[in-house]
């Protein structure tokens, strides 16, 4: 009989045993795709691979107002220390996912009373059991436990430690997307940094034009006098005057939205942003090395970020994968069970157990292939990202090195413009006091004196802003 059991014992283990990995042998058929980091050989056909992403933040920006500002950000800007706690998420994550794959261990105890009622099947079984004296079983029933468990799943095929892994490459994605927001940080007080100092210059531009305007008009009025010119010159003379004198207010409107912006970057409540406007005309734009596209996989955060992030996707369909395989548990467990507390130390009062299990999906696994397809979809998803990112970053870094370009011909370009119309309108007020040129010339010599001033100085702005911007766009800023 014992023989028959165990050939029919071996023969369920072997039904059981090809019916869990059959399984396992059909699994969705999705998309292979590969993600393209192909990028140009260079930049503007240049080999040099001296790249100014690798100068440290405080060495770019020699502003020592600015770099204070960017030193308060680090510490106090709120979605910074927000993202360094969803860094903490992630490290957490890594943990738990760490505990999964090793042994659960606890410790348990109990205690109760049981009391059988006489006329019930159990009740009367026991009461009409023949029972040698001394050895009857106590009515009401008491049971105390003491003991330890222990439950483990076997990583067969590599789906816990596969977990564990995402976890830690969505912890580096975590990271470098605290690099990237540091990054963007910086380059936003730098930007708005500099435009602050340019609507000082241009308040400064107006004042200067306000007084000239002012001087003009009081000239106007003493040839009215003299009947040189009627009312309407006058009038004429002195809108220009009220129109200059209102732009002030919008400009200093300007000035305190943008200063208000650096306090909100760096975390305080509104107050004055110490800088120097008269630096702002004399600043000359850092000298760019671009170095090579290849180098934005490893200086952009944003890239590093999605390279990791399709690292995660790509071990999510392993453990996914794994779902469809047959899973092996082991539980065991030791202790003592007695219904008196005395005889707890006793050894006949010690138990154990120990199993294993083996389990699979058999019938009905649409969840599981659900589960599977998603995570082929989010790997072609991360896959797309990845190439949408490095492709942003190689347009930003062309963008910008073309602007530093254009700007600084314009920049030379409107400074000239900007000394033949500041000389043409002392030609202009000569010619007027001369009667050689009526009043709507200097007038219109004045306007055109003082726009082109404005257009020098955002002029200047936008070569301070490339030069901000490409330094993001190549990644520095955040080491």
């Amino acid at each position: 009989m014992s023989k028959i059991f165990n050939k029919q014992t071996y023969i369920y283990v072997g039904i059981v045993l090809t019916l869990l990995a059959f399984t396992g042998c059909k699994l969705p058929s999705v998309a292979k795709q590969t993600a393209n980091t192909n990028v140009p050989e260079s930049y503007n056909d240049s080999q040099d691979t001296v790249n100014t992403a690798q100068i440290k933040w405080k060495d770019y920006f020699t502003d020592p107002y600015l770099d204070n500002l960017i030193e308060i950000a680090l510490s106090n800007n709120q979605e910074l220390n927000i993202m360094l706690q969803e860094i903490q998420i992630s490290q957490n994550e890594i943990k738990t996912r760490k505990g999964e794959y090793l042994p659960f261990v606890g410790l348990n105890g109990g205690a109760g009373v049981d009391k059988v009622a006489r006329f019930t099947s159990r009740g009367a079984s026991e009461a009409t059991t023949e029972i040698e004296p001394g050895k009857e079983m106590p009515d009401p029933l008491q049971d105390y436990m003491v003991g330890a468990y222990a439950t483990w799943e076997v990583d067969v095929w590599g789906k816990l430690h596969n977990a564990k892994k995402a976890a830690v490459s969505r912890y580096l994605s975590s990271v470098e997307g605290k690099n990237f927001m540091v990054t963007n940080m910086v380059a936003e007080i730098a930007d708005t940094y500099y435009e602050l100092l340019a609507l000082d210059n241009q308040l400064i531009i107006l004042n200067q034009n306000i007084e000239i305007q002012g001087n003009a008009l009081e000239i106007v009025k003493l040839q009215k006098q003299s009947a040189r010119v009627n009312e309407l010159a006058v009038r004429r003379f002195e809108a220009q005057v009220l129109n200059t004198r209102s732009l002030q207010y919008a400009i200093k409107q300007k000035i305190t939205e943008t200063e208000n912006k650096i306090n909100f970057l760096v975390g305080r409540f509104p107050q004055p942003v110490e800088r120097s406007p008269q630096e702002f005309n004399t600043i000359i734009p850092s000298i760019i090395h671009a170095g090579i596209p290849s180098q934005l996989l490893e200086n952009r955060p944003d890239v590093k970020q999605a390279e990791l992030e399709l690292a995660a996707a790509k071990l999510d369909i392993k453990v996914a994968k794994a779902r469809f395989y047959p899973s092996l548990g082991i539980s065991a467990g030791i202790g003592y069970r007695a219904f008196d507390p005395s005889y707890l130390v006793k050894p006949e009062s010690l138990l154990y157990s120990i199993a294993g299990d083996l389990a699979a999906p058999l019938i009905n696994r649409n969840a599981i292939k659900a589960a599977y397809s998603s995570a082929n979809a989010k790997q072609v998803q991360a896959i797309y990202n990845y190439e949408r990112t490095i492709l942003n970053a190689y347009i930003e870094v062309a963008n910008q090195l073309a602007k530093i370009d254009n700007m600084e011909k314009a920049y030379d370009l409107k400074s000239q413009e900007v000394v033949a119309l500041t000389q043409s309108i002392d030609i202009s007020n000569d010619l007027f006091r001369s009667a050689r040129a009526d009043y709507m010339e200097v007038l219109l010599t004045q306007r055109d004196a003082l726009e082109s001033r404005f257009e020098l100085i955002e002029t200047k702005m936008q070569q301070m802003s490339a030069m901000v911007n490409i330094y993001r766009a190549l990644g520095g800023g955040w080491n």
